[in-house]
Formats: structure tokens, C-alpha cells, sequence
């Protein structure tokens, strides 16, 4: 059997970055910078203030109460048309600009206003409640570094420096199919026998959507060599990688196996990890095709460990796998010692320290374990058992809400 780290190892030196294309900022969620931003100018781009209240001199409300002229109303989005001279106040609303003569703004909690005229009874030093120029990010400064995915917060610090159009790896169209005469829509209200419902394109569609590439869904294709082969080659035409579920495995119907066998540059792997054993990668007319098995669990282990970080590598990122954590086992697992096994466990926190325990049946076919786990405890090679109150590895795919708003 193939280790999974050389395996893995080979996926990622097959598959090749797309190319680098300018994209509309609203459109670049997920995706990863090609160049550096740095600003082209500072952010604020002026002192402003941080407060709805009254722009005066500090040195004016250095003893309180204090009476002032008011003598302008600024507003956010205007600048102000005059200064403030010794005894004189403006009012101001948060983000306006501060005009010349002010140090520092009192709130509007602090103050009563009668006419042009305002009594402040709370003083203020100078620099108090005023955002300056730059505070945020200075001219020049670095925004985001190339190699960076953009989650929503990137793309608001990118928006403001005004880079409207960045240049970002392309985002990948990857092909979906599910095999197999026993697989129907899930849709389908009654089952016939020996009928099972579809899910593992609809994980592999969702888990794709969430990593952020385009789906191109080709449906179920049934144990038939002349649609299969029209299937992937529409997938090798239209998508940027093509990821089959089921007929991997060493029966006789294993169709996939066979057709991609014909069409040369397949390999099939027998792969030390569990589950997911049985894998199948190559290149159908220059395009990437990963072959996962068929039971479901088996189909989102080997996503985790193959699909989505061969998918990263081709969006340009630096950063394929998901974090890991240390963790307590709660209970007792035995594994093969011959393989990397992926335990389905829910993760829990005591004292800042993270706990893990099985979700539930740990056979491949056991979908309903995987939808209540947090994590995949790694058994390494070469382990095999780990007693209850052992250290694991955890490779989290998901980070639950764990407090309401009195606590947990």
C-alpha cells in the first residue's frame, strides 16, 4: 500500500496552479491574491471624529462647566467650511472631518445646547475621540500579502484603499459525478429494492461550494461504460478537475476503474489509510481526475485528504491542510496499526483544553457519525491503540458555536 503522505505528495506535484486573472472585488470571496496590496493612501484619510458630539479646543474645556459658540454643523461626508477659534465649538457627527483649530471632541452625552450655544460639562484632553489620519493603515503600507485566501474582513480592507479589481488566482469549475445502477436522486420519496439514495454527490457539490470553487454537477451515471465516458469527457472539456465517487474498489463492477483504465493516465492506489483505502488520480486530456470511493464516509475522508488540498494548491494557496490540535481521547480506540485511520469524533473544551470523543460507529458506510463530529482524530502509522485519557491529533473541519448568550 501507497503511504498517505507520498500520495498526497503526488497529487500536489501533479496538479498545476491556474492562471492569475484581475476579478472584481465582489467576486473574489475565497479566492487567493496573487500580488501584494499596499495602500495608495492612508485610511482614515483624515482626522475625523470618533464621536457624535462638539469639535473644540482642549484648551477651552480644560475647566468645566464651560459655554461655547457653536458656529458650523458638520456632518459625515462633509468638511467643515470654517475653523474653530478660543470659545468656539462645532458640531460634528462620527467620520465627519475634524476642522482646523480642534484637538479633541466631547461627546454629546456631556453637553447641552441652547441657540448657538453649547455648555460642555465634561472636559477633555487633546486627541480625545479623534481618529487620525493613517491610524488604521498608513500610505504604503502592506494590506493583505499575496498568497492570501480573502474572507469577507480581506475584502473590506481591500475595498477600502480602493483595490476594486485585484489580481487573484482563477477560481476552479470542478466536475461532480456519482456512479452506480443502485444510486437514485436523493429526492427519490420510496426506494426500490436495492436502491440507495445519493449523498455522496450532494456532500462532495456542498463541500465544494463551501471551499469556494464553481460545481459543475454531472449527476448519477449508472453502470454503463458509453455515459460514463460522456461524462467525464464533457467534465475534462468544461471543468477544472473532475472528482468521481464510487467503482474504485477491486469488484467486478467496478465500472470506473475499467473506463478510466482505458483512457490511460489513471492511476489506482491502494493507499494506507482508513477509511478510504481504495483512490484512484490522473489526467484525462489535461485534466485533473480524482477518483474517491464510494462509501460516504470514505468519500469525505479522502475529499479532506486529496481533493480539497489539491483544489487550494490550484487557487494559489500556500496553505492546503486544515489546523490541527492536540486533544484528550475520552475513551478507548483500537486501529491497524498499518494504516493512518481517521477517527469520527466530537470535540468538547474543559479548562481550555480540547476533548474528543467517537461520534458514533466508525465503519465507512455510518454517514449519520460523520454529520456529528467536529474533527478526524489522526492514528498515525505504526500506533494503533491509544487508551482512554491518551493524546491525539485533531484535524478539525468544523468549529461549532459552543456558547449561548449566557454562556455554554
Amino acid at each position: 500500500m501507497r503511504p498517505l503522505e507520498e500520495a498526497q505528495r503526488q497529487v500536489l506535484e501533479t496538479v498545476r496552479v491556474l492562471p492569475v486573472v484581475e476579478t472584481a472585488l465582489a467576486d473574489c470571496l475565497g479566492l487567493v491574491l496573487a500580488e501584494d496590496v499596499r495602500a495608495t493612501h492612508p485610511i482614515p484619510p483624515f482626522d475625523n471624529s470618533a464621536m457624535d458630539g462638539y469639535a473644540v479646543r482642549a484648551a477651552d474645556v480644560e475647566a468645566v462647566p464651560v459655554t461655547l459658540t457653536v458656529v458650523e454643523d458638520v456632518a459625515a461626508g462633509r468638511a467643515p467650511d470654517r475653523s474653530v477659534g478660543s470659545g468656539e465649538a462645532i458640531k460634528i457627527m462620527t467620520g465627519a472631518p475634524m476642522p482646523p483649530g480642534a484637538d479633541t471632541v466631547i461627546r454629546v452625552e456631556d453637553t447641552e445646547q441652547a441657540g448657538d450655544r453649547v455648555t460642555i460639562s465634561v472636559g477633555a484632553p487633546a486627541g480625545t475621540s479623534v481618529r487620525r489620519a493613517g491610524g488604521d493603515i498608513a500610505a504604503g503600507a502592506m494590506v493583505a500579502q499575496a498568497g492570501t485566501r480573502l474572507g469577507p474582513n480581506h475584502l473590506g480592507v481591500l475595498a477600502s484603499v480602493g483595490a476594486a479589481r485585484p489580481r487573484v488566482y482563477r477560481r476552479p469549475t470542478v466536475a461532480v459525478l456519482s456512479t452506480g445502477d443502485e444510486v437514485v436522486p436523493y429526492e427519490t420519496a420510496e426506494l426500490a429494492p436495492g436502491q440507495i439514495r445519493g449523498t455522496n454527490g450532494l456532500v462532495l457539490v456542498s463541500v465544494l461550494r463551501e471551499l469556494g470553487v464553481e460545481v459543475l454537477d454531472l449527476g448519477i451515471v449508472g453502470d454503463n461504460a458509453d455515459e460514463l465516458r460522456a461524462a467525464l469527457a464533457r467534465g475534462s472539456r468544461e471543468a477544472d478537475a473532475i472528482v468521481t465517487s464510487g467503482g474504485v474498489s477491486m469488484g467486478e463492477y467496478d465500472l470506473v476503474k475499467a473506463v478510466l483504465g482505458e483512457l490511460g493516465g489513471v492511476e489506482f492506489w491502494q493507499v494506507a489509510m482508513q477509511p478510504g483505502k481504495p483512490f484512484a488520480f490522473g489526467i484525462i486530456d489535461g485534466t485533473p481526475l480524482f477518483g474517491l470511493p464510494g462509501n460516504p464516509v470514505s468519500v469525505f475522508v479522502a475529499f479532506e485528504q486529496f481533493v480539497r488540498p489539491a483544489l487550494l494548491h490550484m487557487m494559489g494557496s500556500p496553505r492546503l491542510f486544515r489546523p490541527h490540535l492536540p486533544a484528550v481521547l475520552d475513551e478507548a480506540v483500537s486501529t491497524n496499526p498499518a494504516k493512518t485511520v481517521f477517527v469520527r469524533v466530537a470535540v468538547t473544551w474543559e479548562d481550555g483544553r480540547a476533548r474528543a470523543s467517537t461520534s458514533g460507529g466508525q465503519d465507512s458506510n455510518v454517514l449519520s457519525a460523520l454529520a456529528a463530529a467536529d474533527a478526524l482524530a489522526v492514528i498515525p502509522v505504526g500506533i494503533g491503540d491509544v487508551p482512554a485519557g491518551g493524546a491525539v491529533s485533531l484535524e478539525m473541519f468544523r468549529y461549532p458555536e459552543d456558547r449561548g448568550l449566557s454562556g455554554p
